[in-house]
């Protein structure tokens, strides 16, 4: 029963993934090439894809504990599918603007936060502590094929199709995951009897981050990166298009480095953080990240495109050894009962940089230009190596799984 529910949510996420991918260079090449947007509203539409993370990821956790995770998770699907596909509808009938393409990324963001925070809470339910790091190897794994896969299927039908019409394909993913979902046993988390306040429970699971020793760091070393990639998601279909003028199959084969490092990295890591130790892993993939985001805007012509490439699959694949190793952490380290409210905290502060960064971007890119602003968000990642060598990470080769606060603790 577990393997079958399992491999059931596993293809429902890679078919929503998938599909998801594909509208990742659909969305923005709709409005670059048929709303023609500026810099600053790419930074708009960047920002409300994740703004949600900054305005709802602590009470999903609590929201999340409370609810059918099988019921929500298909609502979700279908609310992600009709906001994707209100997008060609409106452009069929001569109404689309920006200001509807900034308004479905915020309708997907919310959903985004509440569908990914019920996935990871339901992960540790099947999947037995001693297998969450090859399970998480494997999903990332998973999640870097679609990333890899997507936009080059993306370029293509934008090339064939056009941007608009290509964002059904996202809408039909949803209703393929709210259909594979739905045939799954209904599941439940574990509820207290009492249901104190939220404001208490979401306390509790921010007093827990905050006072561990590994999961705090963890965070906020997620947090600086996440800042640079919210830049670097603003600006990198910019960059392509209005800087090296590149077709939208180009596009779509040279963002798909992203997915190349990613599957690169899942499937490395656990050989690597074995080889290395989890605690010092964490450490040589930060110094590789710097390394990967300064290359990313180097060079003209075909050269731009060669280090565009590389550069975004080095820090792609550096990115992926981070998430998997404190991922996995976090789901073994956290008590049960709070581990929905540990992630949602997580992703909170984490995640809530993305927008940030994203607007931050559109607005120096447009008086210093894309590459420039690239330039200044890559120098910026030094900032994650930092963060783990002021810490006493710097003096391990594991992470220990004795540092976890007591629920107890985290209440106080």
């Amino acid at each position: 029963m577990g393997l079958t529910a399992f491999w059931r949510w596993w293809v429902a996420g890679t078919t929503s993934q998938l599909g998801s991918a594909v509208g990742a260079l659909a969305l923005p090449l709709t409005a670059l090439t048929v709303l023609h947007a500026s810099a600053f509203e790419m930074g708009l539409i960047t920002a409300a894809g994740y703004l949600a993370y900054l305005l709802i990821s602590l009470p999903a956790g609590v929201i999340v504990q409370r609810l059918p995770l099988r019921g929500m998770q298909v609502a979700l699907d279908l609310v992600r599918a009709l906001a994707i596909a209100s997008v060609p509808l409106a452009w069929w009938f001569d109404m689309l603007t920006v200001a509807q393409l900034i308004a479905v990324a915020l309708v997907v963001s919310f959903a985004n936060v509440l569908f990914d925070v019920a996935n990871q809470t339901f992960l540790p339910e099947i999947v037995p502590a001693a297998q969450l790091q090859a399970r998480n190897s494997l999903t990332s794994g998973t999640h870097a094929a679609t990333s890899l896969g997507g936009p080059s299927l993306g370029g293509l039908a934008v090339q064939l199709l056009g941007a608009v019409p290509t964002l059904f394909v996202d809408a039909v993913s949803y209703l393929l995951s709210a259909t594979l979902l739905r045939t799954l046993p209904a599941r439940r988390v574990q509820r207290p009897a009492e249901r104190p306040p939220m404001t208490t429970m979401i306390r509790e699971g921010w007093h827990f981050v905050i006072r561990h020793p590994i999961i705090r760091p963890a965070m906020w070393d997620a947090t600086a990166t996440n800042f640079v990639n919210g830049g670097m998601l603003a600006l990198f279909p910019f960059y392509l298009v209005r800087e090296l003028h590149a077709p939208p199959l180009m596009v779509g084969l040279l963002i798909a480095a992203d997915g190349l490092g990613a599957l690169i990295g899942a499937a490395l890591t656990t050989r690597f953080t074995n080889r290395f130790g989890t605690a010092r892993g964490l450490i040589i993939a930060a110094f590789v990240g710097v390394a990967g985001a300064l290359i990313i805007p180097l060079g003209t012509g075909t050269a731009a495109f060669l280090a565009f490439a590389v550069g975004n699959l080095i820090f792609a694949s550096s990115n992926v050894v981070l998430s998997v190793t404190t991922r996995t952490y976090r789901m073994i380290a956290s008590p049960p009962e709070l581990l929905s409210r540990v992630i949602a905290t997580v992703k909170f502060v984490s995640w809530g940089a993305i927008p940030v960064g994203g607007l931050l971007a559109g607005i120096l890119a447009g008086p210093l230009g894309a590459r420039t602003t690239l330039l200044i968000f890559g120098a910026l990642t030094v900032l994650s190596p930092i963060i783990y060598l002021s810490t006493p990470i710097r003096q391990m080769r594991d992470l220990p799984l004795d540092a976890t606060p007591t629920p107890a603790e985290a209440r106080v």
